[in-house]
Parts: C-alpha cells; structure tokens; sequence
C-alpha cells in the first residue's frame, strides 16, 4: 500500500491486537487515543510508519500501534531512530520517551539527535516521576519532592524539557498535556508535517505515583486562567475573555499584565518561525512552578537542514566524484600493518 491509499484507513487499522497494559486512569491511554485517532488524517500508511521507544511505562507504545517499532534499550530510542530515519528517508519515524527514559540516561542521545536535526517526531511523557520501577523522582521532578529514592526531598534543581531542547537548537518544539485530545491531535499533527527534529513535550498524569502533579494548571475548571495559549502571529493572551496577557520588558524579562491596564498593543506576539531561539526560550521558562499560568502550543517552527538529506547530499557528492568505493582496497590502504 502507498501512503496516498491511507485515506482508506480508520483508528482501527493502527491498533494493534496487543491488550494495552498501563494502570487504570493513566495519562498515557489519552495520548495512546489521540496518536490512533490522528494517524489516519496524515495521509501515511502503517507500513511505512515506525514508532521507537526506550524504557518505561510510556515506551510500551509500540507494542499498541499497528506499525513497524522497536521497544528499544534505556535511554536509546533516538540513537536507534536516527538509524532508520538516515537509512529509510521514505519512513515516518516516531520517538517515544518519557521525561526519565529522555532525560537521564538517554539525554545525550536526545540532544544529539535534535542538534543534527534528524527527522524524526519525538514525543515526550513528562509525569516528573519514574512510574515503571515505582516512584522514584525524575530530571523534572521538582525540588523537594519527596519520593522513595529522595525520603528528606530531592535537592536536584529540575530539567525544563523545553528550555533543553531549545538550546540544543531543536527546529520544532512545542508543548501539549493528556486531557486535552484535540489540542494533542493538532500539536502532533503539526510536529508531524515538520521537517527535522520535532520535540513535543506531554503534561502526562501518573495516577499512582505522582497523581495530579499538573491539576492546577490542566483540569478543565482551571484551563482558562492557567493555560496560555500560543498562537503564530497573534498577541499572547489569556484568561476568561482574554483579560490577561504577556508582555516583554525593556530589560528583555517576559511578564503577565492585565491587557486593561497596558492595552492590547503593548502585548508580545508570537513569533514561532523567529530564528533566534530567544523567544521561545523565554516562554519555555515563563512558568518556574506548578501554580502559575504555563504556555502551551508551538513555542518554535523554523526551516533548517535536515539531517539525512545532507547525508545523502555529501554521498552523492562523493560518488560522483571518485565512483563506486572499493572495500577491500578502503582495508588495504594506509594505516595497515602485517603482524608476526
């Protein structure tokens, strides 16, 4: 089948026959739903789809899609996918990892893999806690959690997902949480269509070992006063009838103002295709708790050089100018030597 015969598809078709095993109520079979739902709407077919995972609750995902994947080593997932994505450019390959899996053992490969800007669709689980080996805290856990591996509090200042990808120069970046599937479907559709590294960090729920982490912010009562909403090329504003807004300061320092007492044009617009990552980064760190308004949506989208496709540039590069390679010349040259 050809990714153009894929409108035939339904949500059925990417689900696997395997029972999906996550603890009743977790966030993850939300964005299982959104993921299934969405497929069909991208226009590819499961054939020429593949999902790779590392280790951790969220990286049982492969196992639940209808494609081709690989539940992966800890912490590896990207490295294994930039493989693929180099070797198949023709492939659609997810990345999916969790806020430990991505963070800690598996960071360099996360940095890596968006710095070279492979193209590849990484989605993040963000619940702050290692929930597959029972509680203990994370990169992103905050300071003072008191958890099974940190009993008097973690002294660990916390990773800002964003804030790392961002300076990794990650060309998509964005944010999106598990209660929300429309705005899950549009934030993954969009990282999708992205050429390059896409990086989308999930607000993701553990109901057992770090229950309501993000209630504050995402419960629907909350929403419109704590969630910002961004929007390419529109004034940043929130908040019931959008009373409240962003603005930035002369020093450069991004601040939330009551728009009646600035007025609408002294509001930030959203600029995501800005190549100067500045912006984004500033609102990745906007919100510095769980008790204040948090940005959402696509913080960056810009156009930059995509990994495999300069890797076949230069081979065909280097194949039009000398021809074929030769192996066992390539083991005879320079460099060898005859022992005994």
């Amino acid at each position: 089948m050809s990714d153009t015969a894929v409108s035939l598809t339904s949500k059925k078709d990417w689900a696997s026959d395997q029972e999906v095993r996550w603890c009743p109520g977790c966030g993850d079979y939300g964005i299982l739903q959104a993921v299934q739902q969405l497929m069909p709407e991208l226009g590819v077919a499961p054939e020429n789809t593949v999902f790779v995972s590392g280790i951790g609750c969220s990286s049982r995902f492969p196992y639940y899609m209808n494609t081709y994947g690989m539940h992966s080593i800890h912490g590896r997932a990207p490295a294994i996918a930039t493989g693929v994505a180099v070797a198949r450019p023709d492939l659609h390959v997810w990345v999916v990892t969790g806020d430990g899996d991505g963070l800690s053992i598996g960071g360099n490969h996360l940095i890596h893999a968006l710095r070279r800007n492979v193209n590849l669709t990484i989605l993040l689980f963000n619940n702050r806690i290692y929930g597959l080996t029972k509680g203990q805290f994370s990169p992103t856990s905050e300071l003072g959690k008191v958890s099974k591996s940190t009993p008097f509090g973690s002294v660990d200042p916390p990773f800002n997902p964003l804030a790392v990808a961002l300076g990794a120069e990650a060309s998509f970046v964005a944010r999106t949480h598990d209660l929300d599937r429309h705005h899950m479907m549009e934030t993954f559709r969009a990282a999708h269509e992205h050429r390059g590294a896409s990086f989308v960090e999930i607000y993701q729920n553990c109901n057992v070992f770090n229950d309501g982490q993000f209630s504050e912010i995402t419960r629907r009562q909350a929403r419109d006063e704590m969630m910002i909403d961004l929007h390419h090329g529109e004034p940043i504003r929130f908040g019931v009838d959008g009373h409240r807004g962003v603005v930035m300061g002369s020093d450069g320092q991004l601040r939330l103002v009551e728009v009646d007492d600035v007025g609408e044009d002294a509001l930030l617009v959203h600029d995501a295709h800005r190549e100067d990552p500045s912006l984004a980064f500033a609102l990745a760190r906007l919100s510095h708790d769980d008790h204040s308004p948090t940005p959402f949506g696509i913080f960056r989208s810009i156009d930059r050089q995509e990994y495999a496709g300069a890797v076949s540039t230069q081979l065909a590069t280097a194949l039009e100018k000398s021809g074929p390679g030769d192996l066992a010349e390539l083991l005879r040259s320079n460099g060898t030597w005859t022992v005994g």
